[in-house]
């Protein structure tokens, strides 16, 4: 007997006509007081190859170990130094505990050439013992040897005053570039950019299937 849904066979005789399990999950990696958090093709079962068109990296409940420390990125061609040049662009919006919102592109945190790590959790991060950052990262055909590396990641985290502390305010960030290289990006590196490590926190690496 056949399974139709919105007159689609998706299942005939037991055979499926749609695939399954589309994203897979490659490698969890958890912070400790971690000064760097990388993930490295064929080290530690990591895939960032052409086995998958797009990698996606979840960043979840990322705890610094001090105010105003940025959580951020870079790339590898050799598996060792992490200073490719990327070209980048960011925007924010944000709202207060006690009110008060903005919508501002962040020149600050762009890149034009740049080799170095790139900000995605950003301005005044919280190091209360509640806060936590969330992102997600997305990689696309690292192993092309063609066509520079474009990224894009949306990121959503609590603000704060520039003590860390004090006037709470959720941030939602979004950011765009790509990595100028025609190498292929064979490992990704996050950090705590300006002050203190990785306190805690998850960082799940995830490859997305042909369509």
């Amino acid at each position: 007997m056949a399974i139709i849904s919105n007159a689609v066979t998706i299942a005939d005789a037991g055979a499926f006509s749609v695939g399954l399990g589309a994203q897979v999950l490659i490698k969890t990696l958890t912070a400790s007081n971690s000064a760097t958090v990388s993930f490295v093709h064929g080290t530690n079962g990591v895939v960032l190859d052409s086995t998958y068109p797009i990698y996606k990296f979840e960043l979840i409940s990322i705890h610094p170990s001090a105010a105003n420390a940025y959580v951020s990125f870079n790339g590898t061609i050799d598996n060792t130094n992490y200073n490719v040049a990327k070209t980048s662009t960011t925007f924010y919006a944000y709202h207060g505990e006690g009110g008060g919102t903005s919508l501002t592109y962040s020149g600050g945190y762009d890149h034009a050439q740049g080799t170095g790590f790139q900000r995605i959790l950003f301005d005044n991060n919280s190091s209360d013992d509640d806060a936590g950052h969330c992102a997600e990262l997305m990689l696309f055909n690292p192993s092309s040897t063609t066509f520079v590396k474009h990224f894009m990641c949306r990121t959503a985290g609590i603000n704060t005053n520039d003590d860390g502390t004090t006037n709470p305010y959720c941030i939602d960030a979004t950011i765009a570039g790509y990595f100028n290289t025609t190498s292929a990006i064979t490992g990704i590196q996050f950090k705590m950019d300006n002050a203190g490590s990785l306190a805690t926190g998850a960082i799940k690496l995830y490859g997305i299937k042909d369509s």
